[in-house]
């Protein structure tokens, strides 16, 4: 029995090491499991919050940015216009829109697997956003479908009706954002850079997707309903810059969400596309803010708040692919050229873009799809590998300058697309139930003709509301049209 004593001493010896490796190797299994549940739970709530951002870029943001823009009696109808879209947007994208874009089709549109959130829910779909559930993913980009319709609004803000107003949104939807969307973001899709796309546009957040589809719109509405009355005839300064300057910080705030949250990951990406934007935001509006004063002698406002968002705008697409010293020189660059649109193009041509979205989101939006394809480099983002895994250069400084003929060509489809849909529902909806308002009720303003409301009282005898049938064309933008001139003597103290 002693000798065999060490034979059975070794069998013991190895079943406790087995033992151990087995021990062992279960250990880092949920080591790694609980590692992956926790990214999971970091990367959910981030989409999550930046959401939320998103959707605070349109209410209150926009809608307090572009209420403050109008004049008083047209500040109700405007800001409408922006809540008016998340309802619009959400019922759509649930329906059909979220499929459309991101289930399987062809090039230019998804299918219809995913119609009515069929099998959305908390698997991750792993061809865009494998750490989070697909319903988080779902949501994250309702909202900017939310607010690109929303932007489009500064364009015939003071002069389209209501209701022709929810047609054309409901239509621009599913005829240009959805199509364009999917050619960029959908798998499969044309310009898709990543998931099998024919022509590889680099678009991180939305350059071409959100501003040069909204800001391309804008401008063949604008051209469409013609000039408001009395343009060019009668300064229609904005009513509140203090409105507009809350609604651009909210802008801004938001505009974090929708960069850095389209990385869909708390990761090192989502924080150089949080430096990034908030960086170019700030160069573009210090270039814009300067330019102004140089040019009228003094700095405004209105010009800081708008080259600011120039910038937000321009390094959209850029946001995920570029350095933070490249992001400066973009704002500057968007700040400069935005200005010029607005303030020198906008003249010579004579065409009424109400709230400037063509000289600031769909311009900036284009200088931003064109400094992707230069500034955009692996070291930031590895977007292109060959098929050995090996890394590829992305843009123009990392020896890549065909990415500009890339980006160019997302561009020219973006403005197509746009422009011809735009024009074609622009033309249905007018013919099916009228675009413009009369000049009667433009004169008296849309919020107390389309509405029945106004967005001020005001306290003592000057409280009576009082909208007089105008007779003749007046100027516009005056206290008189909401406010009487004359009180009757009964209501006189």
């Amino acid at each position: 029995m002693l000798k065999r004593s060490p034979i059975f001493v070794g069998f013991a010896l190895i079943f406790v090491g087995l033992a151990s490796g087995q021990d062992m190797t279960d250990r880092i299994a949920a080591l790694e499991t609980a590692a992956k549940t926790a990214q999971s739970s970091a990367d959910n709530a981030w989409v999550l919050m930046c959401a939320a951002l998103v959707l605070l870029m349109t209410i209150p943001g926009l809608a307090l940015f572009y209420g403050g823009l109008v004049r008083q009696k047209n500040v109700i109808s405007t800001m409408l216009k922006s809540l008016i879209c998340v309802g619009i947007a959400t019922l759509l994208w649930v329906f059909v829109g979220y499929s459309l874009v991101f289930s399987e089709g062809n090039q230019f549109i998804g299918g219809l697997n995913f119609a009515f959130l069929r099998g959305v829910g908390a698997e991750p779909n792993v061809d865009y956003a494998a750490t989070i559930p697909q319903q988080t993913f779902m949501i994250f980009q309702l909202m900017f479908a939310v607010i690109t319709p929303a932007l489009i609004t500064g364009a015939f803000a003071e002069r389209i009706r209501f209701p022709a107003k929810i047609a054309f949104t409901s239509l621009w939807l599913i005829v240009v954002y959805y199509p364009l969307a999917h050619m960029v973001w959908g798998k499969g899709g044309l310009l898709n850079a990543s998931l099998g796309g024919s022509i590889p546009s680099l678009d991180f957040a939305g350059g071409t997707v959100v501003h040069i589809s909204a800001g391309v719109s804008a401008l063949v509405c604008a051209l469409y309903l013609g000039r408001r009355v009395g343009y060019q005839d009668t300064p229609t300064p904005p009513h509140s810059v203090v409105l507009s300057l809350i609604g651009a910080a909210l802008l801004w705030f938001g505009w974090f969400g929708f960069n850095a949250g389209s990385a869909l990951s708390a990761n090192a990406l989502a924080t150089n596309a949080f430096v990034t934007t908030h960086f170019s935001a700030a160069s573009a509006m210090l270039a814009w803010m300067c330019i102004d004063w140089f040019r009228n002698g003094k700095p405004t406002a209105i010009g800081a708040i708008s080259g600011a968002v120039a910038g937000l705008v321009a390094i959209t697409p850029a946001a995920g692919f570029v350095t933070p010293m490249a992001s400066i020189l973009i704002g500057m660059i968007a700040g400069g050229v935005c200005f010029f649109m607005v303030v020198k193009v906008k003249q010579i041509l004579g065409y009424d873009d109400t709230l400037d979205v063509f000289g600031i989101h769909g311009i900036g939006g284009a200088v931003g799809a064109i400094a992707v394809g230069i500034f955009a480099t692996s070291s930031i983002n590895p977007i292109f590998k060959d098929a050995g895994g090996a890394l590829l250069p992305v843009g123009l400084v990392d020896g890549n300058p065909i990415q500009i003929v890339n980006q160019l060509a997302g561009i020219l489809i973006a403005v197509a697309l746009s422009s011809f849909g735009t024009l074609l529902l622009l033309k249905l909806v007018d013919k099916l139930i009228g675009l413009r308002v009369s000049e009667t009720d433009e004169i008296r303003g849309l919020d107390a003709t389309q509405h029945g409301e106004i967005a001020y009282i005001f306290e003592g005898s000057r409280s009576i509301v009082n909208v007089p049938e105008p007779t003749v064309a007046k100027a516009r933008g005056s206290v008189e049209d909401i406010i009487p001139t004359r009180i009757p003597a009964e209501n006189q103290s």
